[in-house]
């Protein structure tokens, strides 16, 4: 594939960049370092890890949403809605501390998009840790390509999406266990082993992601009445669904019902 490539190890998670725009390498490599230099300002002040982030010391009364950056305010702002619209089920508070990275690094990777269009990047590809924003084209003609990573085979792939405009979250248990909590019983939520949103926004479709997985089976439901993002979804026994519309060169989404020693 032509164009500029660059990866790095940014908020605990290998992030990458591809740009395929017809300008000078220079021009190029310094887009891509602004949008390095973006991500790990926001690992710094949001990460939930770092205990002299604008989230610790927020968190232990240090200092008033007042006393950090606009940021901030427009994430809480964001997640607050959020929890409103998902009826508690996306809640930065679930794990008992505040903790918006279910939401804080599709937001970064959408402005960043925003960003590089607004300096003439109109054609690149972002993949903060699996969650992936598209524009324009990867050569000319040619849309996107969008591994979806295998639930159980961890170098293996059971989707691909194509586009040229698109936001693409996952979020699951296959990689990081349980993590996700229900916040209604404050227990780990075990029925969705992979939830994929394609959509417009980034930002939206991390967040549904990790919404449907804490609601675990109801999320099936709740996925399908989403308007505007597409889904695929994987259940721990193995079931694969997706929505009519989804963006996807697959034919179609078909997991074999097994477990990790299998």
């Amino acid at each position: 594939m032509e164009g500029f490539h660059r990866h790095e190890l940014v908020m605990g998670t290998m992030v990458a960049i591809q740009i395929t725009d017809p300008m000078p390498r220079a021009d190029q490599e310094a887009l891509a370092e602004a949008f390095f230099a973006w991500m790990r300002e926001v690992d710094q002040r949001f990460s939930p890890f770092k205990p002299d982030s604008e989230i610790c010391r927020l968190d232990r009364g240090e200092t008033g949403v007042e006393g950090c950056s606009v940021y901030l305010a427009e994430i809480l702002d964001a997640c607050a809605k959020l929890w409103k619209e998902t009826d508690g089920y996306f809640d930065i508070y679930a794990n008992g501390r505040l903790d918006p990275c279910g939401y804080v690094k599709g937001w970064a990777a959408e402005l960043a998009s925003a960003r590089l269009a607004e300096a003439g990047s109109v054609n690149h590809f972002i993949n903060a840790g699996g969650d992936v924003r598209v524009r324009g084209h990867a050569a000319p003609g040619v849309p996107w390509h969008i591994p979806v990573r295998h639930p159980w085979q961890g170098d293996g792939i059971f989707l691909m999406l194509a586009g040229t405009d698109l936001a693409v979250a996952t979020s699951g248990t296959y990689e990081r266990g349980f993590h996700v909590v229900d916040p209604h019983t404050g227990q780990p939520a075990k029925r969705l082993r992979s939830v994929t949103v394609v959509g417009p926004n980034l930002a939206i479709a991390d967040a549904y992601a990790t919404t449907a997985v804490a609601m675990g089976e109801q999320g099936l439901t709740w996925l399908a009445g989403l308007h505007g993002y597409e889904v695929a979804a994987v259940t721990e026994d193995g079931q694969g669904f997706c929505s009519p519309n989804l963006p996807s060169v697959s034919p179609t989404v078909e997991v074999p019902a097994q477990t990790e020693d299998e």
